[in-house]
């Protein structure tokens, strides 16, 4: 089918008729800093959707693997001649958080067993161990079990026995083995081997090499490409998954901390909420729990940002909320919230932290109360939070919601009532088309420098459907790399910048685009991937105007600019996208009496064809290339590839 283009994208095909044969005279102020870019600008936002948490960067194998899943048997199959009465699901109301466990009885030594299919399969991958452990308890013995690794052709390529000891409690069992060979889709047996009793719960599968070799950990490609991006903060847990389609089935952290086997799980709110990419299969075990977000972000080197409910579930589902008089409790989690990432050990929640390994205090600075909530029943919500959080932490920032759009009735309300609170941060969302981003990389060129701060919390360029990872296309990577230039030109104002989603599975995604793709056993960043790690890696100390006859260059003739200046390395660095199909002949004039020393670095990500976009089989078709450059003097002269963004770096004495 051809393409229909764009009318951005036709009035830049026009305007480079207007000026391809002369050069673009730009002005960079390069001693007359306009502030100071954020030190937390550019950051992550993490949510369990498209598969991000369990069946991705939580790197267990075994999908339920405790049988509290709505359907106990989900992801099981049993596995030999099985007499009635041999498997039992058994639902102790005395365990906390997880009563379900499978009771086997055999009478005699038969072959039964059963099989786990992963979370679309497990990825293992040849040459690696991975241990296979489990909760149990028999009260006599008679019985062992036996666990094979099998590939996607039910062959088995790892193998490993495991006897299980007589006791009245549980008690844990765990074997390590090898696996022989590379499969995506592979499969786990579990046989119960010899007569008699046993009940069994926690069936776990995972690999021992996790990130920083940490047991039963995460997984460690996909950590180490978001440390990669060098990350300011990490926003978690969401994201709608924070409200619940309704109160009961909100994210409530409390139940996502202490012992693994006590954590309570719920079914993810994305399992139904798109009738065409049902998931019914997708819950939260919550292994990836409050203390595992902290230690991540520890980890990359990110400051922690919570978001909590406010008291209201998700508005586009039931929209339930609790009454302004039952709040409590909800405000009593933001304190607690605090006390177990900041308290002394001496505190109660402080306590749980240094019992779950980490004595030190995470140092929370800030905190949100609410996930793209609106109206009035919002913000009286928020206002009581805000009184409360104001009075005993008034260290805490708080960051609130201005609801789901960028503009329009509900975002005025919300913004006037925002700053009237003097609400620290506000949180912006944005998912439009390439059209909005490339024509809004102003928006904040006139905000209120004394107001409250912008977290530009959620942003995604959408280019048109079908939606999957096809969709992550260069054309809207460009658009936001051109919309960045206006977020860096008030990092002074705009506090925080983070894409979302994060993570899409491409066997088990929601929602898209997303920034970065994974299957079992590969991961890839998008080109809006790539858009973002250039700002992150190259943010700089000092806003500098950079000026087209006086003005930002915020789309003139389908150019977009903006400078820093970093201090601690001495560099001046520039950032320009050329939206055009032609290139571009740029002169940068620098105004300073600063020595310049023209050996610079040259970044460049560009293609021609704005559809294109990385893929599993091509992870690095769009992806920065640099350049050694000279420049003479006090301007730099080069030519911009179309459908560009560049990132050059001149060293300033």
């Amino acid at each position: 089918m051809k393409r229909i283009l764009s009318l951005t994208t036709v009035f830049a095909i026009c305007g480079t008729f207007l000026f391809a044969q002369n050069a673009i005279d730009l002005q960079v102020q390069l001693d007359k800093a306009s502030g100071k870019i954020s030190p937390h600008m550019w950051g992550i936002f993490f949510e369990d959707i498209n598969m991000g948490a369990d069946g991705g960067i939580y790197a267990e194998l075994v999908k339920n693997r405790s049988f509290e899943f709505d359907h106990p048997m989900m992801g099981w199959k049993r596995l030999g001649k099985v007499p009635e009465g041999t498997f039992l699901i058994v639902n102790d109301g005395r365990r906390k958080g997880n009563p379900r466990s499978l009771k086997i009885h055999k009478a005699a030594d038969i072959k039964i067993g059963l099989q786990n299919e992963g979370f679309r399969g497990m990825g293992v991958k040849q040459g690696n161990d991975y241990e296979f452990s489990l909760l149990y308890r028999q009260a006599s013995p008679g019985m062992q079990v036996k666990v094979e690794l099998l590939n996607e052709n039910d062959k088995v390529i790892g193998t490993a026995a495991l006897p299980l000891s007589e006791g009245a409690n549980w008690q844990s069992g765990a074997v390590v083995f090898t696996s022989a060979e590379t499969s995506p889709k592979g499969k786990l047996n579990v046989w119960f081997e010899g007569a008699g009793d046993v009940e069994a719960d926690m069936l776990s599968l995972f690999p021992k090499d996790t990130w920083k070799g940490r047991s039963k950990g995460l997984r460690k490609d996909m950590v180490q490409i978001l440390a990669d991006m060098n990350p300011d903060f990490l926003r978690f847990p969401g994201g709608c998954i924070v409200e619940g389609r309704d109160l009961a089935n909100r994210f409530q952290w409390k139940k996502t901390v202490g012992p693994i086997e006590e954590r309570e799980l719920i079914i993810n709110r994305w399992n139904t909420e798109f009738n065409h990419r049902l998931t019914p299969d997708y819950f939260q075990t919550f292994g990836l729990g409050f203390y595992e977000y902290f230690l991540l972000a520890e980890d990359i080197g990110a400051e922690a940002v919570p978001i909590l409910n406010c008291g209201m579930a998700c508005q586009f589902n039931t929209g339930e909320v609790v009454p302004l008089d039952e709040l409590d409790e909800y405000v009593q989690d933001a304190l607690d919230l605090i006390e177990f990432a900041n308290g002394d050990t001496s505190t109660p929640w402080g306590k749980l932290r240094a019992e779950m390994g980490h004595p030190e205090p995470f140092y929370l600075k800030k905190l949100g109360v609410g996930n793209e909530n609106w109206g009035p029943q919002y913000i009286e919500r928020l206002a009581v939070f805000h009184e409360i959080l104001q009075e005993k932490h008034p260290e805490i920032e708080i960051i609130a919601s201005s609801g789901t759009d960028p503009e329009g009735e509900r975002f005025e309300f919300l913004d006037g009532k925002l700053r009237t609170m003097n609400i620290d941060i506000v949180d912006e969302h944005y998912y439009r088309p390439p059209a909005w981003f490339l024509s809004s990389a102003d928006r904040y060129d006139d905000y209120d420098r004394n107001g409250p701060k912008i977290f530009a919390g959620e942003y995604a360029s959408h280019t048109t459907r079908p939606n999957g990872p096809g969709r992550s296309t260069w054309e809207a990577a460009l658009s936001e790399a051109a919309f960045l230039t206006g977020l860096e030109r008030n990092g002074d104002v705009v506090t925080m910048a983070s894409y979302a989603p994060l993570f899409g599975h491409v066997d088990g995604w929601q929602w898209s685009p997303d920034l970065i793709w994974v299957d079992n056993l590969n991961v890839y960043g998008t080109p809006s991937y790539h858009v973002q790690k250039l700002y992150s890696l190259h943010k700089g100390t000092d806003i500098l105007p950079v000026k087209r006859d006086g003005q930002n260059v915020t789309g003139q003739d389908s150019l977009y600019a903006s400078a820093v200046y970093d201090a601690d390395t001495k560099e001046l660095i520039i950032k320009l996208v050329n939206y055009n199909d032609q290139p571009i002949d740029a002169n940068f004039q620098l105004d300073t009496k600063k020595k310049i020393n023209g050996d610079a670095i040259k970044i460049t990500l560009a293609n021609e064809n704005l559809d294109v976009a990385n893929s599993l089989e091509e992870p690095l078709k769009i992806q920065p290339q640099t350049t050694q450059v000279t420049y003479k003097g006090k301007t730099i002269k080069d030519t911009f590839l179309p459908y560009s963004f560049t990132v050059i770096k001149v060293p300033v004495k």
